[in-house]
C-alpha cells in the first residue's frame, strides 16, 4: 500500500503509479504496493521502514496511555518517525523543538496545569487548534527544558491530550533521581537500524525474511545461494552500520567514501555533545574514553576495557566517572563480566570489569581507517580484528534487541565466553567464531552447568548440526533469535 510519498516540495503524491524515479531511493521499478515511506531528514531523503512505527501505533491505541518518551542516541531517527506517525494518525501536529525554538520554554515558565499550558501554546502558535484526540503534542529535544519534563506528570494525569517527547539524557543531571516523572511516562528506546530493518531498506521481501526464520526454527542448512547472498548483505550492513543517514547514503550513492564521510560527521556530532553537555572536569576524559573504543575492541586480543589504553598510567579512579557519563548519555553500552553462570547473572556481575561498545557500528567504524570497511566487505579481515569486529556486531544486534550483555572469563584458564544473555529466565551462552572452529569453552561450560540447556555458536558459515545443544548459526541469524 502506498502509505505516504513525500516529494522535495513537501507536497503529497496521492497517485503512486507514476512516481518519478528520483523520489525512490535505492529501488528500481517500484510497485505502488511496496512503497512504505519516503522520509526526509536534514535534507536527505529516506525510504526506511522502522520497527518503532509499530510500537508507536500500539501506544496510541492503548487505553489510559501515559506520555511517551522516545529515547535514544542522536541521529537514530527519533524525530522523523514521530512526525510521520503524526501525519498518519492525527489531524494536527504541534511540534516544539527546544533547541530550534528556545523561546518556547516560556510556555512552561508559569503554571503547569494542562489548561494553562494549552492556552500558552495557542497564543504562541495561533494557527494550531490543539484539540484533544486530534492533536499530537510533540516536545522534541526536551532535555533543553527541565520544566517541560516536569510537566509530563500533569499531561499524564489530565489524559485529554496525546503527548510524545523525544531527547537524550544529555544536559540532565544524572546524579539526581530520574528527571522524568516516574509512573507517568512510558518509554520507547530507539537505536540505529538492525539487520532486519536494513534488509527491508535493501528491498528484501517479507516472505524471504520469513524463510530465513524458518531455517532458524528448523535448524536446517540454508541453500548455499541464499546463504552467500545473506552473508554479503550482512558484511555490507556491518561495514555501514545502522545509523539511518549512513544507510541512506549508501542506498543513494553506493559509494563507501560518501558513507565514510557521513560516519565521521556523526562521530564529530557525538564529540560535540560531549564538549557541550559534559561538565568541565569530564569533557576531556569522556572524549578520550570514547575515542579509545576502536583500540579497545579491535586492536587487541583482550577486549576488556583497560584504562591504560586511554593514556599511560591511567586508573579507574580517574576515568570511571567518564564511562558512567557516556553510559547515561546513551553513547556506550556495557557488557559486564560475571563470576558465575547462574541465573540471575546480575548477582554475579562485576561493575569494575567490563567491555564498552559504541551504540552503533557506524560510530565504531568512524574511529578506524577507511580500509576497515573495504576489508569487511571483501571478507579479508584477519586475526584479532576479525574476531573483535564480529563480536562487536553480535553485541550490537543483541543490544538493539534489548538484551543486557555479560561475558565470562576464567582467569586461571583460557576458558572464555564472548557474550551471555538471559532469555526466558535462562542463561544463554554465546560463542563467536571468525571461522568454524570448535566451541571448546562453550562445550566445557555446558558440561559443568546442567542448568544451562542450550547455547549458540555464531560463525562465518552456514547452519551446522547441533551438538550437545549448541546451535551453530550464521552470524546474520542473530537478528532473528
Amino acid at each position: 500500500h502506498a502509505i505516504m510519498i513525500e516529494n522535495v516540495d513537501d507536497e503529497y503524491i496521492l497517485d503512486a503509479e507514476n512516481i518519478d524515479s528520483k523520489y525512490i531511493i535505492g529501488t528500481e521499478n517500484v510497485d505502488a504496493k511496496n512503497i512504505t515511506w519516503l522520509w526526509k531528514v536534514d535534507g536527505v531523503d529516506f525510504m526506511l521502514k522502522r520497527k518503532a512505527a509499530a510500537a508507536l501505533k500500539h501506544w496510541v491505541e492503548t487505553k489510559d496511555k501515559k506520555c511517551l518518551v522516545v529515547q535514544g542516541a542522536r541521529q537514530t531517527g527519533k524525530t522523523y518517525i514521530v512526525e510521520r506517525f503524526a501525519e498518519e494518525n492525527f489531524e494536527e501536529l504541534l511540534e516544539i523543538n527546544f533547541k530550534e525554538m528556545p523561546s518556547a520554554r516560556e510556555i512552561f515558565a508559569g503554571d503547569l496545569t494542562v489548561d494553562a499550558m494549552v492556552m500558552a501554546m495557542r497564543f504562541r502558535f495561533p494557527e494550531k487548534k490543539i484539540q484533544p484526540g486530534k492533536t499530537l503534542i510533540f516536545l522534541d529535544e526536551i532535555q533543553e527544558c527541565e520544566e517541560a519534563i516536569t510537566s509530563l506528570k500533569f499531561w499524564a494525569i489530565d489524559r485529554r491530550f496525546d503527548v510524545i517527547v523525544s531527547g537524550s539524557l544529555l544536559g540532565i543531571d544524572y546524579k539526581r533521581a530520574s528527571s522524568y516523572p516516574v509512573g507517568y511516562v512510558d518509554y520507547l528506546e530507539m537505536h540505529g537500524l538492525d539487520f532486519e530493518e536494513f534488509l527491508w531498506g535493501m528491498g528484501i521481501a517479507e516472505d524471504m525474511i520469513a524463510a530465513l526464520r524458518s531455517f532458524l526454527h528448523s535448524k536446517t542448512t540454508i541453500p548455499e545461494a541464499i546463504h552467500v547472498q545473506m552473508m554479503n548483505y550482512y558484511r555490507l550492513y556491518i561495514a555501514i552500520g545502522g545509523m539511518p543517514e549512513a544507510v541512506q547514503k549508501y542506498m543513494d550513492t553506493k559509494d563507501f567514501r560518501d558513507v565514510d564521510r557521513v560516519q565521521r560527521n556523526l562521530l564529530q556530532g557525538y564529540l560535540y555533545d560531549i564538549a557541550h553537555y559534559a561538565s568541565a572536569e569530564e569533557k576531556v576524559k569522556a572524549e578520550k574514553c570514547y575515542l579509545s573504543l576502536g583500540k579497545q575492541l579491535l586492536d587487541k586480543e583482550n577486549h576488556k576495557f583497560q584504562y591504560k589504553e586511554i593514556e599511560h598510567g591511567a586508573r579507574a579512579q580517574k576515568y570511571y566517572s567518564s564511562i558512567e557519563w557516556l553510559l547515561r548519555a546513551d553513547m556506550v553500552h556495557l557488557s559486564r563480566r560475571v563470576t558465575d553462570m547462574r541465573f540471575d547473572l546480575d548477582d554475579y556481575a562485576r561493575d569494575d570489569f567490563f567491555r564498552a561498545y559504541t551504540t552503533d557500528l557506524s560510530l565504531l567504524l568512524a574511529m578506524k581507517d577507511f580500509s576497515l570497511k573495504q576489508r569487511i566487505v571483501e571478507n579479508t579481515l584477519t586475526g584479532s580484528t576479525k574476531g573483535g569486529f564480529f563480536e562487536c556486531a553480535i553485541a550490537d544486534a543483541l543490544y538493539k534487541k534489548g538484551y543486557d550483555l555479560y561475558f565470562y572469563k576464567n582467569e586461571s584458564s583460557t576458558r572464555e565466553i564472548d557474550v551471555i544473555i538471559q532469555k526466558d529466565g535462562e542463561v544463554v551462552p554465546i560463542e563467536i567464531k571468525s571461522g568454524n572452529t570448535r566451541a571448546n569453552s562453550l562445550k566445557s561450560l555446558m558440561k559443568n552447568h546442567e542448568d544451562i540447556h542450550y547455547g549458540y555458536k555464531f560463525i562465518d558459515g552456514n547452519i551446522g548440526v547441533s551438538e550437545d545443544n549448541i546451535f551453530t548459526l550464521p552470524l546474520y541469524m542473530v537478528a532473528f533469535i
